[in-house]
């Protein structure tokens, strides 16, 4: 049987960094869309009832920018380990709960729906759950790479929660 050799290391390394700049691009890809849909989110977001415990709106974009570099390193360092159907599966459940993100600001946002939001940001938290065990299985390093997303989002499903029933 024939052994097909690797290729040379700088074009692994090459792939890697293009896999890594991919990610990345679609992380921020889902921040920029989110930007698009939520334009006047800040009038928005002072608009509102709140609870005293909500940040300030200027916190937002420092966090999910921190966010976003996250997600993306996590999902590369999943696509690097060499069980192709253990990296298929995690990266299905990644792109679910990037879809149910990029899908919250619009509901939220644009059509001031925090009822369909919350049940967005409910299903968001269900599958980054997911994610984060199939991470953990393909590695543990991207899994720990999403807890602080985790607990982001949960904190903002509290907060659409509260926001919904001020509001109503």
């Amino acid at each position: 049987m024939a052994v097909t050799p690797a290729p040379p290391v700088h074009r692994r390394r090459a792939r890697s960094l293009g896999a890594l700049l991919l990610f990345m691009a679609v992380s921020y890809g889902v921040a920029a869309l989110g930007a698009l849909a939520s334009a006047d989110a800040g009038a928005v977001y002072g608009a509102l009832e709140r609870p005293a415990w909500a940040p300030p709106a200027w916190l937002f974009g420092p966090v999910w920018t921190v966010l976003y570099a996250t997600i993306g390193i996590a999902a590369w360092l999943v696509w690097r380990h060499p069980d192709r159907a253990r990296v298929r599966t995690a990266l299905v459940w990644w792109s679910v709960q990037l879809a149910l993100n990029l899908a919250w600001t619009p509901l939220f946002f644009g059509a001031r729906q925090y009822g369909l939001a919350l049940l967005d940001i409910v299903l968001l938290l269900a599958a980054l759950c997911v994610t984060v065990v199939q991470f953990r299985r393909a590695s543990p390093r991207a899994a720990l790479l999403l807890v602080p997303y985790l607990l982001w989002v949960a904190y903002a499903a509290a907060l659409n929660a509260s926001i919904w029933q001020l509001n109503a």
